[in-house]
């Protein structure tokens, strides 16, 4: 932590940075910079995070200093904003900005702090190097904080007290904890691992969400071609993604029921979203029916003939499809009548209705 503390007609300026950086960054690190005179304080910024530094202004006179903050530097002013109550809109005056007004009262010390925030993408903007003077990304700025007479009017006001610091953009590595401590302390080492840091991340976390890339409900879509040879399961343009996924999931079950009534009716539900209604006993109630049309036969003083006694009996092997949805559902009946094709036996015949409750 570096502090700095400059004194100049009875009002001091300290800096301290509230963040204590991973490595000891230098100026003239970066290939192309040349060695610049040493400032005040090193602040250390991690794009995405918020860093603080403490300003501390101590007023020495015998009697209140009004006096005003600004900010100038190298960097996008917008990075930084201080706090202060009430806020003062952010005005420019020169090259800097007026960051707030207050009074320091006699022989007392006012505290404050400012806040440097960089985008959470600076590394991944390409304009930063889109002018060809600039062979490669500036990560070191300098800037400078001045406090000045607020009871000065009209022209420009000059401070009474400055200090400067230089402002390093640094990424935020884990990778380093693993070095030892004397490597860890060293800024270029940081940088470089970040390198490998960002290529090996992808496939490590991708071995942690490898079950979720296995799960056909949740692969990505260009994963669901190798799932579906996978359970060797046909991909049919004419269904939704979200019927894929449900069918290719569960497609070893259909597989195993498939020539019965049950697994008719499984792919059915899969594909138009209407209950099993396993809880009900009644075939004819469920939402997906599946009955054969045959009788107890003729019954003397029973059977009614015409109404539910047929002379010759009903067609052999046949069976009929009830569906039963709301207005709002929509079924594509060509395509059921094919799934009822492929899955039923081929010596069957069977008769399809689908009723609006």
């Amino acid at each position: 932590m570096m502090v700095s503390a400059l004194m100049q007609e009875g009002v001091s300026l300290q800096i301290t940075p509230m963040q204590i950086p991973d490595s000891v960054a230098q100026a003239g690190s970066d290939l192309g910079l040349e060695d610049k005179a040493a400032s005040d304080s090193e602040i250390v910024v991690h794009p995405g995070e918020m860093c603080r530094v403490s300003l501390e202004i101590k007023n020495w006179e015998s009697t209140p200093q009004p006096i005003m903050l600004q900010v100038d530097g190298t960097f996008p002013l917008k990075w930084c904003h201080i706090e202060a109550e009430p806020r003062i809109p952010r005005t420019k005056q020169g090259g800097a900005i007026h960051l707030t007004t207050a009074e320091v009262p006699a022989k007392k010390s006012w505290y404050t702090d400012l806040w440097f925030q960089v985008p959470d993408d600076f590394f991944e903007q390409q304009e930063a190097l889109a002018t060809p003077a600039k062979k490669h990304l500036e990560l070191n700025f300098q800037g400078c904080l001045s406090v000045c007479s607020a009871s000065t009017t009209g022209g420009m006001r000059s401070p009474i007290q400055q200090s400067s610091f230089d402002l390093y953009v640094r990424p935020r590595s884990r990778y380093t904890t693993f070095l030892p401590t004397v490597y860890q302390e060293i800024d270029i080492i940081h940088r470089f691992v970040k390198i490998f840091e960002e290529a090996f991340d992808p496939v490590v976390n991708s071995f942690t969400s490898m079950w979720a890339h296995l799960d056909p409900l949740t692969a990505p879509q260009s994963l669901l071609p190798f799932l579906a040879h996978w359970v060797d399961w046909p991909l049919d343009a004419e269904l939704s993604l979200t019927q894929q996924r449900r069918l290719i999931r569960r497609a070893v079950e259909i597989y195993r029921s498939r020539g019965t009534r049950k697994g008719l009716r499984f792919y059915l539900h899969l594909y138009t979203g209407l209950p099993l209604d396993e809880e009900i006993s009644r075939e004819d109630d469920k939402a997906i029916s599946i009955t054969e049309p045959s009788g107890q036969g003729c019954v003397l003083g029973l059977a009614h003939m015409g109404v539910d006694s047929v002379l010759g009996g009903g067609k052999a092997y046949h069976f009929q499809v009830r569906l039963r949805c709301t207005p709002d559902h929509v079924i594509d009946e060509p395509l059921i009548r094919r799934i009822i094709e492929q899955e039923k036996p081929a010596f069957c015949t069977y008769d399809l209705c689908i009723e609006n409750r």
